[in-house]
């Protein structure tokens, strides 16, 4: 192990109880006492580690989704990775894809290029792949998806401030997926 590794595990493993917590995630922002999407992925159930690729540690692409049928009043869905373990004051978000038209029941690297990407923590309009601290402990990815009832009709590269204020009263239906990575 490079020092630089070892420096970075021991960073890590002082980060461990610093958490953004599960209570500010952006699923936990609205009143979800609506109709549940069942979001999916061919790469990993609920609850199971990401796969190599969808890390730091391989490609750094994200895993395709699907999801059901939303409510018929649906005009926007949008879908929101946020990791509520990162050692931040907000979840890091991982990925923000807003305008994914009504009809599409797919989300991927290649499908995402019909909708508009927001920016992640690191400030890019792309996913950004699971990265936690060496030694940090598992972190979860909350991969939510939201059915609105409105078009939010924002510009390429919003935030993750602007999408949730521009999404606030009108969600309609809600799925999530969650999947785990733990850096050693």
């Amino acid at each position: 192990m490079t020092l630089s590794r070892r420096v970075a595990r021991i960073a890590g493993e002082a980060l461990a109880p610093v958490r953004a917590g599960t209570e500010k995630l952006a699923s936990r922002r609205f009143d979800l006492a609506v109709p549940k999407l069942s979001v999916t992925s061919d790469w990993f159930e609920d609850g199971a580690p990401l796969p190599a690729r969808c890390t730091v540690d391989g490609e750094g692409v994200p895993p395709p989704l699907r999801w059901s049928e939303p409510p018929a009043q649906t005009r926007e869905l949008v879908l929101l990775c946020e990791d509520p373990d990162a050692p931040l004051a907000e979840p890091f978000v991982h990925w923000l894809v807003y305008d994914v038209q009504a009809e599409a029941r797919t989300l991927d690297g290649e499908s995402v290029k019909h909708a508009r990407e927001g920016q992640n923590s690191k400030l890019k309009d792309e996913f950004a792949p699971a990265a936690p601290p060496p030694g940090h402990g598992q972190h979860h990815y909350h991969f939510q998806l939201f059915a609105l009832d409105s078009p939010l009709a924002l510009d390429r590269g919003k935030g993750r401030s602007q999408v949730l204020e521009a999404m606030d009263g009108h969600v309609i239906a809600y799925g999530e997926l969650v999947g785990t990575f733990t850096r050693a």
